[in-house]
């Protein structure tokens, strides 16, 4: 119609329409840089934490990055932007039978130790592979939440937990008396696990019978590395799947995953931050 030779005027009165309302409909939005740079940081953040951060974590990451934000704003715009973090299956713990204890339970639930190489933490878990049956061992400093070594196998055997503990006494310097905890399965109740901590100087504790929460850190470990990488993952070899829970242990847990209980900082940064104090 304008270009029949009528005026914006003339288009309005003829649509009964306000004049303003015209104007209003075509003025284009102004552009918040604040919010575009808001919403981009935190794609790059849920993309580079592999999807695994929830409020509270981006929050933390946020504020690294230099932004004033709260948790409601963070989950606001997690929930716009259809940023969602895994989570893991419902989980239930058995409250065990009677306690039968074969070591004293010297840990006794106490998770938070202040000092590095004072209460290392060890437990099995199993992964699924189209090979069969991957068996993965860990040891775990409880006071920085870091999984200090690793070891694999085909069999859940001793064998298996002896190499996960040498290869952790090999990488930590221990000048002090060392305290392993561990579940009381054969893997660590076996005559030659148990000679292995003594030679090394440590100290066999071990969970009452059946009761997963005396080894709560090792277990929630296990339970984030299904959750956020083992679950959305099938794994044709053994080979294949190492590879991956490797990748997922040193470059992102250890040294990048954000925890709560240390502050919303990763294993890594919380003992340079202890050996600085030190």
């Amino acid at each position: 119609m304008k270009k029949a030779g009528y005026n914006i005027k003339q288009i309005c009165q003829s649509l009964d329409i306000a004049p303003s309302s015209f104007y209003y409909r075509i003025k284009p939005k102004e552009i918040n840089a604040n919010k575009l740079r808001l919403e981009a940081a935190m794609k790059h953040v849920h993309h580079e934490m592999d999807a695994t951060y929830g409020k509270r974590r981006m929050m933390a990451e946020l504020k690294d990055l230099g932004f004033d934000i709260g948790i409601e704003k963070v989950r606001s715009c997690m929930k716009k932007l259809g940023l969602i973090a895994k989570r893991p299956k419902p989980h239930k713990y058995s409250n065990g039978q009677k306690a039968s204890v074969i070591a004293p339970n010297i840990l006794n639930r106490q998770f938070n130790p202040e000092k590095l190489n004072t209460y290392w933490s060890g437990d099995i878990t199993y992964i699924r592979t189209q090979q069969g049956w991957l068996y993965l061992a860990v040891v775990v400093d409880l006071c920085s939440r870091r999984v200090i070594s690793w070891a694999f196998s085909d069999k859940p055997n001793s064998e298996l937990t002896i190499r996960a503990l040498r290869l952790a006494v090999q990488k930590r310097n221990i000048k002090g008396e060392v305290v392993f905890h561990c579940d009381q399965g054969c893997q660590y109740t076996s005559e030659s696990f148990q000679q292995a901590l003594k030679s090394n100087g440590i100290t066999s504790s071990m969970s009452r019978a059946g009761n997963c929460l005396d080894n709560a850190v090792t277990e929630r470990f296990f339970r984030s590395l299904k959750s956020e990488r083992v679950n959305y993952r099938r794994y044709e070899t053994r080979q294949e799947a190492k590879i991956d829970i490797i990748n997922y242990i040193e470059p992102f847990y250890n040294q990048k995953r954000r925890h709560y209980k240390l502050g919303n900082i990763s294993p890594a940064q919380y003992e340079t931050n202890l050996l600085k104090c030190a």
